[in-house]
């Protein structure tokens, strides 16, 4: 049974810890910093970090690279289009790697930056999704490299995934989301219900994930561009009628970058 925690790191990053108990193994994702990791394992001696996930180049998610695997000898895995510090296996869409004894299958997903990569664990119970910056909980990254139409692709590939599907993004924008969600559709009760759970969990210092692929089919408005009201809203903003999908998200993407 593999056991995941957040790292919090600079003002708003998690970087992901998968433990295995019985082999006191354990591996991180997207350590944009080395301390917080070095801290937890001289916490926990007898552990070995021997695994290092990495989604994309962002320097907030590689940054402690270098430093974990000259000090653990971790194994780096990395998106085979970026350029990832210390990588030993470069990964491209639909590859497969075991960590800690799970089966992750590679998801490329270009958009937040045009390397970038999920990694997705399918398990029948409990699945596993690790998505950088791409999909957020109630939101989506930033367009620093990518195409509106390449991010409402990889957005729609991981929507696909069970509603099961637990979402480990990597920053706590929760709450900010929800409020522009709450822009997008007024009218959405599951929006409401959800931005008065997050702020209560932020009040108390809890942290508002995972999150799960059901909860964002109900108050994700990037994910939600086929729903009419979504589209209305976009085609109020824009003064156009947006045609596809990929114009809604688009128009939605370019409102959150000023909101």
């Amino acid at each position: 049974m593999i056991q995941i925690d957040a790292l919090p790191a600079f003002t708003d990053n998690y970087i992901w810890l998968l433990q295995d108990a019985a082999s006191k193994r354990c591996a991180v994702v997207d350590p944009g910093d080395a301390a917080p990791v070095l801290a937890w394992l001289e916490q926990n001696p007898g552990w070995q970090l021997s695994d290092i996930l990495v989604t994309h180049h962002h320097h907030d998610h590689v940054g402690g690279v270098e430093q974990l695997k000259n000090v653990s000898g971790a194994r780096v895995l990395g998106p085979a289009a970026e350029n990832i510090p210390a990588r030993d296996i470069a990964l491209g869409d639909n590859d497969s790697v075991n960590v800690l004894g799970l089966d992750f299958v590679i998801h490329a997903v270009p958009g937040h930056t045009l390397g970038h990569i999920a990694y997705y664990h399918a398990d029948p119970q409990t699945p596993l999704l690790f998505c950088g910056d791409t999909l957020f909980a109630a939101g989506c990254g930033r367009l620093f490299e990518g195409t509106p139409e390449q991010m409402h692709h990889s957005l729609s590939r991981l929507a696909s995934l069970p509603d099961s599907t637990l979402v480990y993004c990597t920053h706590e924008y929760t709450l900010s989301n929800l409020r522009f969600a709450q822009a997008v559709e007024p009218g959405n009760i599951d929006i409401a219900e959800r931005f008065v759970q997050v702020s209560q969990w932020r009040s108390e210092e809890r942290i508002s994930l995972p999150s799960n692929l059901a909860l964002e089919r109900k108050t994700n408005p990037f994910i939600r561009v086929d729903e009419t009201s979504v589209k209305e809203k976009a085609d109020e903003r824009t003064g156009t009628d947006n045609q596809s999908p990929s114009a809604i998200f688009a128009a939605l993407r370019a409102w959150k970058d000023k909101f």
